[in-house]
């Protein structure tokens, strides 16, 4: 039995909770300088134990931010950039619907303040 692909919904929620982490973006960020990369070698830069680093590129990797390979003995992760280019394009659209809800505020406001000098002028 196979399971549905997350929507596209769900998939930025996925991110968004794997990134709520400050372990797991520090994870992502030595992954993203240092490239391939075994849990082994990135616990070795963090204050947690090397199975507390597994289990976060676990939640990383459902999440479809990382991906592992194995390499012999190893497993070795990479980056996947597409989960996070899908939410940065998400929080885009979600900045530029309140840039044009305040600029909407904004010319409201304006022409109340426009309104209100004439009425002040007309006394």
């Amino acid at each position: 039995m196979s399971e549905d692909p997350p929507s596209a919904d769900e998939a930025v929620d996925q991110v968004l909770v794997a990134l709520a982490d400050p372990t797991r973006r520090r994870l992502l960020g030595l992954l993203a300088a240092h490239g391939e990369v075994t849990a082994t070698t990135l616990a070795e830069g963090l204050p947690v134990s090397r199975q507390a680093v597994v289990k976060h590129l676990a939640v990383l990797d459902a999440a479809g931010l990382v991906s592992g390979s194995r390499v012999g003995r190893e497993v070795r992760y990479t980056v996947r950039p597409a989960a996070l280019d899908s939410t940065a394009r998400w929080m885009t659209t979600l900045a530029a619907d309140w840039d044009r809800r305040l600029a909407a505020v904004k010319r409201i406001a304006e022409a109340a303040e426009r309104d209100a000098g004439r009425g002040a002028t007309d006394r």
